[in-house]
């Protein structure tokens, strides 16, 4: 019997070798969510008001109460799929999502958080550019941003395994992910409540073929589930230690090490805030 992730991607099968011969990539693009109505129509009109027009647009609702379903009715007729049901958190909404996906390459961005106008245009002629060897995942520069937007800082380093499989630097939103991924390494693990993005490309290791595309493609709000330090590093060395191999005791170090400097950062930010 077929999985739905299996099903999916032969039925798409067909419009994503059309794509390709239109030189034409088919970006998938996933929000999920729950109970975000305050920023969820931020996030819809950043994705439907993009200067390239070759993606699908996938909504992964959790069984939202706040009006959030309100919001995605009032533009259905953008979005190519849209589900609400319980789920068990982001990774299981987000493996949702991959199963609905039919392009070459899928990107998760935030209910509260929003892309520029020309992310998907830009991505397209990086992707173009590097057509001469197969990449499997491609970064970019992130905005971290306020809940009003104000700029905080820039996210904005490439992907090296050296420092990756130490901690996460990357920031999911404006990374595009090739549909062979979850061929070769299943889906997210739904244990995982913070950084089961991090975990799984932990999984590929040093073998992964990762590019860096040198722009800001996307604004990401800091307000997030991420913004729990503790809880962070407790679940980035879970995965450190079981996916990643690395000695549990370097892990403790680097957690220590990471939640000190997380720390005086923020406290240093908030004082000149005053």
């Amino acid at each position: 019997m077929k999985t739905v992730r299996e099903k999916s991607r032969l039925e798409g099968g067909m419009r994503i070798r059309a794509e390709a011969q239109n030189n034409k990539p088919l970006f998938s693009l996933v929000i999920a969510v729950f109970n975000g109505a305050r920023y969820l129509d931020q996030a819809i009109l950043s994705v439907i008001n993009q200067s390239f027009d070759n993606f699908e647009f996938i909504i992964v609702d959790g069984g939202s109460k706040d009006g959030t379903l309100d919001i995605i009715r009032r533009y259905e007729d953008k979005i190519t799929h849209w589900i609400s049901e319980p789920d068990c958190g982001i990774y299981d909404a987000w493996n949702k999502g991959v199963a609905l996906a039919r392009g070459e390459w899928i990107a998760f961005l935030g209910s509260d958080d929003a892309y520029y106008a020309s992310a998907l245009k830009d991505y397209a002629g990086f992707i173009d550019r590097h057509k001469g060897g197969q990449l499997d995942y491609i970064s970019s520069c992130v905005d971290l941003v306020d809940t009003e937007m104000n700029k905080l800082e820039v996210l904005c380093e490439p992907w090296i395994w050296r420092k990756f499989r130490k901690r996460m630097k990357i920031a999911h939103v404006g990374s595009m992910h090739h549909s062979s991924l979850y061929e070769r390494y299943g889906l997210y693990d739904t244990t995982y409540r913070i950084t089961g993005d991090y975990e799984f490309l932990l999984r590929s290791g040093k073998e992964l073929k990762a590019g860096f595309f040198n722009s800001v493609t996307a604004m990401m709000r800091t307000n997030g589930v991420s913004h729990d330090i503790l809880a962070t590093f407790k679940e980035a060395k879970r995965a450190k230690s079981t996916t990643g191999k690395r000695i549990s005791m370097l892990c403790t170090i680097e957690s220590i090490i990471d939640i000190s400097k997380v720390t005086i950062k923020r406290k240093l930010f908030h004082r000149s805030a005053k």
